[in-house]
């Protein structure tokens, strides 16, 4: 059976290019071994690369919505069949045309494609930092280790030892594929694949280079320097443009993704670019009222009126001493609230003065023996329940 390309990116048949450049991206970012080092993500990252080479190329996209697969000789699920698609097998709408007039000028040798370059853009890469909400709210210049493949500082990329050269392909003639011509009931069938020799490039290094075995580029452990803007938050991503990984042959480097892991606070919990935390005070100071200090995230101590009668989780709020806002251009517009809950402490333990002080302040309030009222409205409970039976 032929592969699902399209499946394996999981997009429509009738995708635009962007989109399947979007699901490509967001696949390989998910799957990429710096990220994932699991072998079924390696496995799945390699067929994920595979699709989006065979869709992103118009001609092997014409092959695979003909039923064919372009990695397998343009064969398709109808191969060898007699009730299958009679267009499986052909490599596109030249290969349909060799097959009924019988190819271009050699009995039915094709049209050649030519070999690809060795030269090829490199993947973007995925790491996730771990920043405090202080961090976050600051904004930091944050020194970060990546594995990723660099250009090969002996051979420069080429992919050769110092002074060695390259020599066509003697397989494929430096067509970097091998075609083969079948016959059918439409006449000869003209399959094309990618040289096992060359790998496609058409031609073959002689001398591969000692430190890069001819890819043009090493793996090594590096320092990167990513700059945070204040305001990030959990899942954030920072991009890095050209930070990501190099091409084979030297081609240019990918984008290096920089995701935001937030770390919970002691304090302050965060709700957009609003923070909140409880501040806890006495009965008597919520009744009387006081002039405090508070520890703000970034901003030092900052003042906190009590006002006489603060009921508990009165919701006191001290504008612009939240988080900044981030805009979309990465730069902040202003700051989000601090959200101060009040929770007023009522004592466990009393000893017999302070018990008779507060009998006392309950006499003069009358509170000694209070009522069990209903959403503040003037008789207790029990009276209510009374008067509904009519007693």
């Amino acid at each position: 059976m032929a592969t699902d390309y399209y499946g394996v990116l999981g997009v429509a048949k009738d995708a635009s290019d962007q989109e399947i450049k979007r699901a490509y991206r967001k696949l390989a970012r998910e799957l990429h071994p710096d990220v994932n080092p699991s072998e079924d993500a390696q496995q799945r990252f390699g067929e994920v690369t595979t699709a989006y080479e065979v869709l992103s190329d118009p001609e092997k996209r014409r092959m695979v919505d003909l039923g064919g697969d372009p990695m397998d000789g343009g064969a398709g699920s109808a191969r060898g069949g007699g009730g299958g698609d009679p267009f499986a097998g052909f490599g596109g709408l030249g290969d349909i045309m060799d097959a009924f007039f019988g190819g271009g000028g050699g009995g039915g040798g094709g049209r050649g494609r030519g070999p690809r370059s060795r030269v090829q853009p490199g993947s973007d890469a995925l790491i996730r930092i771990g920043l405090t909400l202080e961090e976050c709210a600051t904004g930091i210049d944050k020194e970060i280790t990546v594995d990723t493949a660099i250009l090969c500082d002996l051979c420069r990329g080429a992919g050769s030892s110092d002074g060695a050269t390259t020599k066509t392909c003697d397989t494929c003639e430096g067509q970097g594929e091998i075609q083969s011509v079948q016959r059918s009931f439409l006449g000869q069938v003209v399959t094309a694949r990618p040289c096992p020799v060359c790998q496609g490039f058409g031609e073959v290094i002689t001398h591969p280079c000692k430190q890069c075995s001819g890819d043009g580029r090493v793996r090594v452990r590096r320092e990167v320097t990513a700059k945070i803007p204040p305001g990030v938050g959990d899942g954030m991503r920072i991009r890095l443009s050209g930070q990501g990984e190099v091409g084979p042959g030297g081609g240019p480097a990918g984008d290096l993704y920089v995701e935001v892991d937030e770390e919970p606070h002691e304090t302050f919990v965060r709700q957009g670019n609003d923070l909140h935390c409880h501040f806890r005070v006495p009965m008597t100071t919520a009744a009387l009222g006081a002039s405090l200090t508070m520890e703000t995230l970034v901003d030092g101590e900052h003042g906190l009126e009590i006002e006489p009668g603060t009921q508990p989780e009165t919701d006191l709020v001290l504008s612009g001493k939240g988080m900044p806002r981030l805009r979309s251009s990465g730069r902040t517009d202003g700051r989000g609230d601090l959200h101060v809950h009040v929770d007023v402490v009522v004592p466990t333990k009393l000893d017999d003065e302070q018990q008779e002080l507060l009998r006392d302040l309950a006499r003069k309030r009358g509170e000694e023996d209070p009522e069990l009222a209903s959403n503040g409205k003037q008789g207790g409970l029990f009276a209510k329940l009374r008067a509904r039976s009519g007693r």
